[in-house]
């Protein structure tokens, strides 16, 4: 089983945030699609015989598809593709897309779980991070989504937006769960060199990320998910039962996937490739026949410490089975004292031959994981 990404590089507007690949020009939007078309089919052998059990439109804003746009790269999709009966398909969006006849479309076309990018209910915040839509828009948006008949819904949130107190956070939250989406992932803001923010950081014109104030909304995360039944199966991600995002799992747990469109990746469990993160080379390239695109190879150790960096994010946590048979590694022995340690502090533990970060753990987690690399043999 397989994952298919497909990245959609067009926004309205750039948010401060951002640093993913897209442009504000809706143009070549068409000759955008028709590109990806050529590309799924050009990328068909790329997984072998592996079914497609989940899709999953990124970006970008993929929300800007029109209908006929939908249906021509899903057409594709069903003629190339081995595709699971059970398939997740993914769509992200923004508030401001979603009107009645756009969430039509997009459920007749198949999509049947959306990912809304709310980020914030307070227009204030909104307003700063560069937001197309309102607060009022996106409870419109949901409620619309829900009108339409998707039954998976999932929200983003930024936490960490600087405020004098935690009161806009937690108001959020109770938006949030008083829509009841099956699916809320919640991300600490990040100051990223090229955005606008990184930008007036340079400038003074804000300040850096305050540690401990983010990992208090963190807690405060963390304890509102809890008691309103959502189960923290990845540190940035929260589901009710059953509603876990089965595309972002598959990279969380080694599985492979096709990337299609530029800047998009793909791995196919010997090596990754990532396409050009540039619409006209993109195109140009496509237009000729050729994807433009680059050959990630990864070392023994990179496979290891990526995996090792991936799984601890996750409720499952690392497989001690999975990297001794898969790479012959025994973390146990090879980080034994580190471990020991780690426990002792309550950061980490084992069950049934998996490590897993405790909710202390998680705070430190990139850390944690880092130290458990393994070192390249000389």
């Amino acid at each position: 089983m397989a994952g298919l990404y497909l990245h959609v590089p067009f926004c309205k507007k750039a948010c401060h945030y951002c640093d993913f690949h897209f442009t504000q020009s809706l143009k070549q939007i068409d000759e955008m699609v028709d590109a990806l078309c050529l590309e799924l089919e050009m990328q068909s052998e790329f997984l072998g015989k592996d079914s497609i059990y989940t899709i999953y439109f990124g970006g970008g804003t993929p929300s800007l598809l029109e209908h006929q746009h939908l249906k021509k790269i899903m057409k594709v999709i069903q003629y190339e593709y081995d595709l699971a009966s059970n398939i997740e398909i993914t769509l992200e969006a923004n508030p401001d897309d979603l009107s009645p006849e756009r969430l039509e479309a997009f459920y007749s076309n198949g999509i049947n779980r959306l990912s809304i990018g709310i980020q914030s209910f307070h227009n204030e915040n909104l307003e700063w991070m560069n937001r197309q839509h309102t607060g009022d828009e996106a409870i419109e948006a949901v409620l619309n989504a829900r009108q339409a008949g998707f039954e998976n819904i999932s929200i983003d949130l930024i936490y960490a937006v600087p405020a004098v107190d935690h009161s806009i956070w937690e108001a959020d939250l109770k938006q949030a769960i008083r829509l009841r989406p099956e699916h809320i992932s919640s991300y600490c803001l990040t100051i990223e060199p090229r955005t606008a923010f990184g930008k007036w950081l340079e400038k003074g014109r804000i300040q850096e990320i305050d540690e401990d104030f983010a990992a208090e909304q963190f807690e405060i995360l963390l304890d509102t998910m809890y008691r309103h039944g959502y189960d923290q199966y990845e540190i940035s991600n929260f589901a009710q039962p059953g509603y876990e995002s089965r595309h972002n799992s598959a990279y969380w747990k080694d599985e492979k996937y096709l990337g299609i469109g530029p800047s998009a990746h793909s791995y196919n469990g010997k090596f990754r490739k990532a396409n050009v993160a540039n619409n006209a080379k993109y195109l140009k390239g496509m237009e000729e026949g050729k994807i433009p695109f680059e050959v990630i190879t990864l070392s023994r150790e990179d496979q290891i410490n990526e995996y090792i960096l991936t799984s601890l994010r996750t409720k499952w946590g690392c497989s001690l089975d999975l990297l001794k048979e898969k790479y012959g590694v025994d973390l146990l022995m090879e980080h034994r004292d580190y471990l020991n340690k780690i426990s002792l502090q309550d950061l980490i533990y084992e069950d049934e031959r998996h490590l897993i970060l405790t909710d202390s753990g998680k705070l430190l987690a990139d850390k944690l994981a880092s130290d458990l690399f393994i070192e390249a043999e000389e």
